[in-house]
């Protein structure tokens, strides 16, 4: 990414990827990989 925007900032692409997987994760993630465990177990 510094390649190609030399004033970008990295610090906010990793903010901006945290804050869209994380809520994501604790709703719907948790719940999907129990289920997939029990399923597969």
């Amino acid at each position: 990414m510094r390649l190609a925007a030399p004033q970008a900032d990295a610090g906010v692409f990793v903010t901006a990827s945290l804050a869209i997987t994380f809520p994501f994760n604790l709703t719907f993630g948790i719940v999907l990989y129990t289920a997939c465990t029990l399923w597969l177990w």
